[in-house]
């Protein structure tokens, strides 16, 4: 498509008629157009989308007002309402090797309080002829009636709505393409549009309205009815569900932001002791555990040392006694048997002949004595006769104190250092007044994130709800579908249409899906080329990937990490949003024109050069640029001018609050360019 002239009659602050040849020519596709803000530059854009689509047409001085208003407030306010605005348009298209030419007219005017509008379409014959100019004659002809009233579903197949926005897009706005939920609406509506891949899902739907698709009979009357009140309900469930969508998006992006926030807080909680603060009260009651644990400890251990312990401070000298004990009681024994002896040697000498009484009484009297010398002490302290048994219970009882006493020492050793420890954290805790701060700040963070989180989790539960619901109406029309073709249609016929239908519904899907794929890899290969090719800083982003069923866009550094698309400044995320729009066109055969208004408002003076230098000149056969007179200035016209077809200024009466149309720009005309 090519624009080839637009002219406005009383339309926004354009007083009178003011038309602009927007053809290109040869290897100067770009019709620049400088106007100082306020002078509109915008009002031109969205004269273009409002010839073209009417009451769907993304004006931006529209906002959230109603249809009829925004026409009755964009007539000139010196202009009689009564007589109302217009806004022509004329195009080509090249269809089936012809080149089709289009004009396209919408007026409107006031009649009392009501507002009436009317759109007329020429193509082609009815246009007329070229005069001996070249330039095309427009005779009295007659609007083509049919294509005037189909006129809306007629410019879907020419330029998609849903095209057309990356088409004509605003450069102030265009930062918010940089954004992952943004990007992502925005490539999948143009993989799916602008490359064709809808027009595959298109034909596997007419191919499943081919299978239901039968004559009706009086009969069969109350099921149609049922299935048109499905459709409905679907339709309905539909459009609130893309409403779910958009919601979600936008509070996942808000739960990604608060998120970012809240980790910096923790970040900065932690750094400043944050976490050692939290646990100062376990820390504190984990102390007064440990030290009544050390304390009752040490009371064990006065208990244990109060009773015979201390005796193992005299181990020689228990050894000692025990000796001593052994020896008296040796020496009680020796004394008690040594009157006994006496008696039974005498005994035995009375027995034994006389011959043999002398030697066996010598050997008494030796023994004898030997005991006499047991049972004399040096030293006698005399000693029970149990004193050994006591001695071996006083063993008996220190050796288990020992034990007792190494292990309540062992307990004490532990307790003391785990105080220790304890006592250098608390030590470390940081005060009350160095982290309240940030304490109160995370704690409200926290809540946000929460909050969101809770309305995301609601939405999405919504959005699963309304899911379950497009499947039970979608479960319902099919039910619907076959009640009626079971009772109308021939069983082989509708089972003949069922199969083929379904093996070439299966076709189109694989082939949708290599499609797909096939044009997500040039667009990756085009966006990431064109953004280098923009970039000052050669080397930020070294690779560029889309995933194919989330259609999200990544960027990654030399070393393969992701970047985040927050690290760019916003000239970069600008340059980023231009090189997605400028990849689709390359992947898409530069078959548009593209309308930029002010394109250069947050870049630095090279990325400027850089758009100016690599990107207008190729961004489509036909580029409307909508600039002020500091974005391009005199310099970058200079460097621009060879790649320029036409230049107006769009000159503003402040006085009479009206712009006309002059051509040539600033520095080529007389219009003053300071405000």
């Amino acid at each position: 498509m090519l624009l080839r002239k637009i002219t406005l009659e009383e339309f926004g602050a354009y007083r009178g008629k003011q038309s602009l040849d927007l053809t290109p020519k040869q290897k100067k596709p770009i019709v620049l157009i400088g106007g100082l803000n306020g002078c509109g530059k915008t009002t031109l854009l969205d004269a273009i989308q409002l010839a073209l689509y009417g009451p769907r047409a993304r004006c931006s001085g529209r906002g959230n007002k109603p249809y009829e208003t925004y026409l009755r407030e964009s007539i000139n306010r010196q202009a009689d309402p009564s007589r109302g605005a217009s806004v022509t348009l004329e195009f080509t298209v090249l269809m089936d090797g012809r080149e089709h030419y289009y004009r396209v007219v919408r007026s409107w005017h006031t009649s009392g309080k009501s507002l009436k509008e009317f759109l007329n379409a020429y193509v082609d014959e009815e246009y007329g002829e070229k005069s001996r100019t070249g330039r095309r004659v427009m005779p009295e002809c007659k609007p083509n009636r049919l294509l005037s009233e189909g006129w809306a579903d007629h410019v879907e197949d020419l330029l998609p709505l849903e095209i057309a926005s990356l088409s004509f897009f605003d450069g102030e706005k265009i930062e918010s393409l940089a954004d992952p939920e943004r990007a992502a609406s925005v490539i999948e509506s143009a993989v799916h549009s602008l490359l064709g891949v809808s027009t595959v899902q298109q034909l596997r739907t007419d191919l499943l309205a081919l299978q239901r698709r039968q004559k009706l009979s009086e009969e069969d009357k109350h099921l149609m009815d049922a299935i048109k009140a499905q459709e409905k309900e679907r339709e309905a469930v539909q459009q609130e569900l893309e409403v779910v969508h958009q919601d979600l998006a936008q509070h996942r992006s808000e739960l990604s932001k608060a998120k970012r926030k809240l980790g910096t807080l923790e970040r900065a909680f932690e750094k400043e002791g944050g976490g050692l603060f939290e646990r100062r009260v376990g820390l504190e009651a984990e102390r007064k555990q440990v030290a009544d644990r050390l304390a009752e400890t040490r009371a064990a251990l006065v208990q244990v040392a109060a009773g015979p312990l201390p005796l193992l401070m005299l181990g020689a000298e228990v050894d000692d006694l025990r000796k001593q004990a052994e020896r008296e009681k040796v020496a009680g024994e020796a004394g008690q048997v040594l009157d006994v002896l006496a008696e039974r040697d005498r005994w035995l000498l009375d027995l034994l002949p006389q011959a043999a009484r002398a030697a066996a009484q010598e050997e008494l009297e030796a023994d004898r004595r030997r005991r006499a010398q047991a049972a004399m002490l040096s030293v006698d302290f005399g000693m029970p006769h149990d004193a050994l048994e006591q001695l071996s219970v006083v063993e008996s009882v220190l050796d288990r104190d020992r034990a007792r006493a190494v292990e309540l020492l062992a307990r004490a050793a532990s307790a003391a250092g785990q105080l220790d420890e304890l006592d250098r954290r608390l030590a470390s805790v940081p005060a009350e007044s160095k982290v309240e701060a940030l304490q109160t700040a995370r704690a409200e963070q926290m809540n946000a994130v929460a909050r969101v989180q809770a309305d995301c989790e609601r939405e999405g539960a919504r959005l699963e709800e309304l899911k379950r619901r497009r499947e039970n109406a979608t479960a319902a029309l099919e039910r619907a579908h076959d009640d009626f073709v079971r009772t109308k249609v021939k069983a082989e016929e509708v089972e003949r249409i069922k199969k083929y239908s379904e093996k070439a519904r299966m076709t189109l899907e694989r082939f949708g899906e290599a499609l797909l794929q096939r044009h997500i890899s040039r667009l990756e290969v085009a966006v990431l080329r064109s953004f280098k090719e923009l970039m000052r800083k050669q080397g930020l982003v070294e690779d560029l990937s889309i995933d194919a069923s989330k259609f999200t866009l990544t960027l990654s550094d030399a070393s393969g990490e992701p970047i985040d698309p927050g690290r760019l400044s916003a000239g970069e995320r600008q340059l980023l949003a231009v090189s997605l729009l400028w990849g689709l066109m390359k992947v898409a055969g530069n078959r548009l024109p593209s309308v930029i208004d002010t394109p250069l408002g947050r870049l630095d003076s090279k990325h400027r050069e850089h758009l100016v230098d690599r990107y207008f000149p190729h961004a489509s056969e036909q580029v409307l640029l909508l600039s002020t007179d500091e974005e391009i200035d005199e310099y970058l016209l200079g460097r621009l001018k060879k790649s320029v077809a036409r230049m107006y200024t769009l000159a503003h009466d402040d006085a009479e609050f009206t712009t006309r149309v002059v051509e040539g720009y600033w520095w080529t005309t007389g219009v003053p360019h300071v405000a």
